[in-house]
C-alpha cells in the first residue's frame, strides 16, 4: 500500500515541497519499511525494500527511506569509502549542486574545507552558474559535480570551469544520466517543449542524453578519467542489497 500512495505523491506534489517534506516523512517511511533484504550503505540502515522513484517512468526499488539516497549516491559513497582516502584526507571540496543524502555529513566532516555551490539550491553556499564560477584557478582538491551537466546547455563552457578550478592532482568525479548503448552524445536544440525532453532526454529539463563518447568531452578540456564501473568490482550479490545500477560507469576524473 505505502508503495502506490508514495507514487502518487511524487507525480503531485511541487518538488521544493517535497524535498521540505521528506524530512518529517523518512522515519515513518524507514518504519514501515523496515528489514534486512536491503541496506544503504550511507548510514547503514536495512529495509524490507527501497522505494520507486523516477521522472515519467518510475524505477522500482531504488529510493533509500532514510537518506533520500538513489542509486547513483550510494554508487558512489562505496567508491569514496573503498576506494580513496576522502574521509581521512584533510581536502578543499567543490560540491556543485549539493545533494540531500551527503550535504550534512560532508558538512560534518572534519577533514573537509566544503564548500557548495549552484545557482538556484538553498543548499549553496556560493550562488553562481556552473560556466561562470566565481573561484580561482586551481583552488579544489575535490569536486563533486553529479547530475547537473545534462542540464547545461554550453557543458563544454561547465566543463572547462570544473577543469579551470580544480588543483593540480585533483580528483573530481561528474555523474550524470547516460545511455551506454549510445556511442555519442545526443542534443537537439529545437527540442524545447518539455513534454517532448522528458520523452527523447529522459526529463523535462535536460538538453543532452550522454552516450560512451561522454568521457571522451571531460578529456577534451584536459582530464585523464577513468570510467569505472563499480558495480563489477562489488559483485552481483552487493549490488542488489545496496539496489545499485548494474553496470553504471562512475567518472573519475583527474587534473594532472
Amino acid at each position: 500500500m505505502i508503495k502506490p500512495i508514495f507514487k502518487w505523491v511524487l507525480n503531485t506534489i511541487p518538488r521544493p515541497l517535497l524535498i521540505r517534506a521528506s524530512y518529517v516523512a523518512r522515519p515513518i517511511l524507514a518504519f514501515f519499511l523496515k528489514g534486512n533484504n536491503m541496506e544503504d550503505p550511507i548510514d547503514g540502515k536495512c529495509f524490507r525494500s527501497f522505494l520507486p522513484y523516477g521522472y515519467g517512468k518510475q524505477r522500482s526499488n531504488v529510493l533509500s527511506p532514510s537518506t533520500l539516497s538513489l542509486e547513483r549516491h550510494r554508487l558512489l559513497w562505496l567508491y569514496l569509502k573503498n576506494e580513496t582516502n576522502f574521509f581521512t584526507q584533510p581536502s578543499h571540496l567543490l560540491h556543485v549542486a549539493p545533494e540531500q543524502a551527503f550535504y550534512h555529513r560532508f558538512r560534518a566532516m572534519p577533514n573537509l574545507d566544503y564548500l557548495t555551490t549552484d545557482l538556484e539550491s538553498p543548499l549553496a553556499d556560493v550562488k553562481a552558474d556552473i560556466c561562470h564560477l566565481p573561484f580561482e584557478d586551481n583552488r579544489f582538491d575535490l569536486i563533486f559535480c553529479n547530475h547537473v551537466l545534462e542540464h547545461i546547455p554550453d557543458d563544454h563552457k561547465a566543463m572547462q570551469e570544473l577543469y579551470r578550478v580544480m588543483k593540480p592532482g585533483g580528483m573530481g568525479i561528474f555523474q550524470i544520466p547516460q545511455d551506454v548503448s549510445r556511442a555519442t552524445t545526443f542534443a537537439d536544440d529545437r527540442i524545447t517543449d518539455p513534454k517532448e525532453r522528458a520523452q527523447i532526454f529522459g526529463q523535462y529539463d535536460h538538453v543532452r542524453v550522454y552516450g560512451l563518447d561522454y568521457f571522451d568531452l571531460l578529456r577534451a578540456v584536459g582530464f585523464r578519467v577513468e570510467a569505472i564501473d563499480y558495480t563489477a568490482t562489488l559483485g552481483a550479490a552487493a549490488t542488489k542489497r545496496y539496489g545499485l545500477a548494474q553496470g553504471e560507469l562512475l567518472p573519475v576524473c583527474y587534473k594532472d
